[in-house]
């Protein structure tokens, strides 16, 4: 008889781990049931009665959950909802239909909270890497308003469309990001290659070399000796640099520094800006208040100076000042954002307005992703072009000075 590894909650919801002999695993999670303990995850062990793997490195080696599986899951879960199926239901359905691994086990987890008398957002607030504090409170203004399902849609319709966003401008870096790294190979072949053979031939004629072309060899000339000073460098910028953004004056200042990039600045807070109004917009229509709703809003921003800028709103709102002024205020809305605010606020439909400025930015940022390939192509060109000037004039300069000396000679 095969031998079972178990995972599962006991009565009060503690993990329980362990093994029991059982002909299938519905028999053991039929004795797990039976004892007042809720399984998690079920598993046969090998022929020698061990896992293949420890918990800790299955657990290292385990898939992380994507944005995909959180769309998914949504729009699971208002399909199952609106058709009346309960909640618990729905999660056992959808654990059994979870093709990623760590997600199984997440849903698995949050039916156990369930079972032990745990709400559903209680229950993801266990599991802060894959729901954000925003989707936790959505669900929890659903719970408490009776509408799971139209929150569930609203979820399924914001994380899609910052999906599509994200695949998107991926897919517009994707050749920007190619020829750099071509340009960057080449640069090394030139520096550690080429510059060292014209070198060895300029020592043996003879020829007074120029700045340009003095400078180049002793580049190369480091770099070949010192190599491992280099690579080490760049390796300690690196290293310093993400320890510097992980700091929270680094991380704002970098956040700052993203927006005034030339061509990927605009978008970066076009993209930005959109997921502020689209979120803004999908809380206040599901009811929570505008105060926290810009608490939770400023998370959702994957940038820390914006998301400040987001939570000098929600305070200058708590002293009582309008949505206009602390928006205007923050210095980074378009006069015609701002138009739409004010008229959203006096007739009382901001979440319809912010729900248009969403789409105003959607629009904005899909057109302008389309054409960034377009608009990085002659940065690129120019770097190229310049990078080959320099090349040419320290390269072959010499060469012609030889053949003239040497038609001298003649």
């Amino acid at each position: 008889m095969p031998t079972y590894a178990y995972r599962a909650r006991g009565t009060r919801g503690e993990p329980v781990n362990g093994r029991l002999e059982a002909a299938s695993a519905d028999a053991v999670a039929e004795q797990l049931l039976a004892i007042g303990m809720t399984p998690v995850e079920i598993r046969e062990m090998g022929a020698e009665g061990a896992i293949a793997l420890p918990p800790w490195l299955a657990k290292l080696l385990a898939p992380r959950v994507a944005l995909s599986d959180l769309v998914l899951f949504s729009r699971q879960m208002h399909t199952l909802l609106k058709a009346g199926v309960p909640i618990r239901r729905a999660l056992a359905g959808l654990h059994e239909s979870a093709t990623n691994p760590t997600f199984r086990e997440v849903v698995a987890d949050l039916r156990a909270s369930l079972d032990a008398g745990r709400e559903l957002s209680q229950a993801m607030v266990r599991h802060p890497e894959v729901f954000s504090p925003f989707y936790v409170s959505i669900v929890r203004v659903g719970e408490t308003s009776g509408k799971l399902e139209e929150v569930f849609r609203r979820l399924f319709e914001y994380l899609e469309f910052e999906r599509e966003v994200r695949e998107r401008v991926k897919t517009a870096l994707r050749y920007p990001a190619f020829v750099l790294a071509a340009i960057a190979v080449a640069v090394a072949i030139v520096n550690f290659m080429v510059i060292p053979a014209f070198a060895r031939i300029f020592e043996g004629a003879n020829v007074p070399l120029p700045a340009l072309t003095r400078l180049l060899i002793a580049v190369s000339d480091f770099s070949v000796r010192y190599w491992y000073l280099v690579v080490g460098a760049a390796a300690g910028a690196a290293i310093a640099f993400q320890a510097w953004i992980r700091t929270d004056r680094g991380r704002y200042a970098w956040d700052r520094a993203k927006l005034r990039l030339p061509v990927v600045g605009p978008i970066l807070l076009k993209t930005s800006l959109s997921r502020f109004a689209r979120a803004f917009s999908l809380a206040t229509a599901a009811g929570v208040p505008i105060v926290q709703a810009l608490t939770v809003v400023a998370r959702v921003l994957d940038n820390v100076y914006l998301g400040a800028r987001v939570e000098q709103m929600r305070d200058g709102i708590g002293r009582g000042e309008s949505i206009l002024r602390t928006a205007t205020a923050a210095g980074v809305f378009t006069p015609v954002v701002l138009q739409m605010v004010a008229v959203g606020e006096e007739s009382g439909a901001i979440d319809d307005l912010l729900g248009e400025v969403a789409d105003m930015y959607e629009r904005e940022v899909d057109y302008a992703v389309k054409n960034l390939s377009a608009s990085i192509e002659p940065i690129l060109t120019v770097a190229l072009g310049v990078l080959v000037l320099i090349l040419a004039l320290g390269v072959f300069l010499p060469i012609w000075e030889m053949g003239r000396v040497m038609l001298m000679r003649k």
